[in-house]
């Protein structure tokens, strides 16, 4: 069960991750993200800070992973700061100004961090 806990989480992370890699490359998504400060494109600086934070995810998807057996050992220890990172995106996304931000990634966060949790606590 903690693998496919993990394997959810890794999948569920999958989506934020495209959406990053996807505004990094320009496209017109401003406003799933940065509580809609950028209805359209973002400027070149966010969207640089857009693949930091894709490899963010990318790291926190391996740090659960490896803490349920799967993959690259050296990020277990990565796995309780990648919860309270997933609670801490969870509680900004759902406090966002920006409507389709939050009824987008709110539950998608809820469901990453319900399964996060599956997989500590096993």
């Amino acid at each position: 069960m903690t693998q496919i806990l993990a394997f959810a989480y890794a999948g569920l992370t999958a989506l934020p991750m495209l959406m990053h890699l996807g505004v990094a490359a320009g496209a017109p998504l401003g406003r799933l993200t940065v509580g809609g400060r950028f209805p359209g494109r973002l400027p070149p600086a966010w969207r640089a800070l857009a693949l930091v934070q894709a490899a963010l995810l990318a790291t926190m998807a391996g740090a659960v992973l490896a803490r349920a057996g799967i993959g690259a050992a050296p990020l277990a220890p990565l796995f309780w700061p990648a919860l309270a990172l997933t609670l801490l995106s969870l509680a900004a996304n759902a406090a966002s100004p920006s409507r389709p931000e939050r009824l987008l990634w709110t539950p998608v966060l809820f469901l990453m961090a319900a399964t996060a949790l599956g997989v500590g606590l096993s």
